[in-house]
């Protein structure tokens, strides 16, 4: 079934839901794909971002993180280190295990 990119009387609006599923429900799951088919994240790279900017901003790394990379391991070592020693610190109580 070739890709419908307007509404069925072929004007300029945007598919209704009641389209949407009238098509989807036509639709046969086994048939074969089209030649020209296109894989989502490549219609989507042409086509632009699904969610618009201000609800979905792309995400960026931010300076700074230096600092953070320390602490994260002096914890994680600390854990390490009281499971070595056979001790549980469940709930921040320190205990035999």
């Amino acid at each position: 079934m070739a890709a419908v990119p307007h509404g069925a009387s072929g004007s300029d609006q945007p598919l209704t839901d009641d389209e949407l599923t009238a098509l989807a429900l036509a639709a046969d799951p086994d048939a074969p794909l089209a030649d020209d088919a296109l894989p989502i994240g490549i219609h989507l790279a042409r086509v632009g971002p699904a969610l618009p900017l201000w609800y979905m901003p792309p995400a960026v790394a931010r300076g700074g993180r230096r600092w953070k990379a320390p602490f994260v391991l002096a914890i994680v070592v600390a854990f390490l280190l009281i499971d070595a020693m056979g001790l549980c610190n469940t709930y921040g109580i320190l205990s035999l295990a």
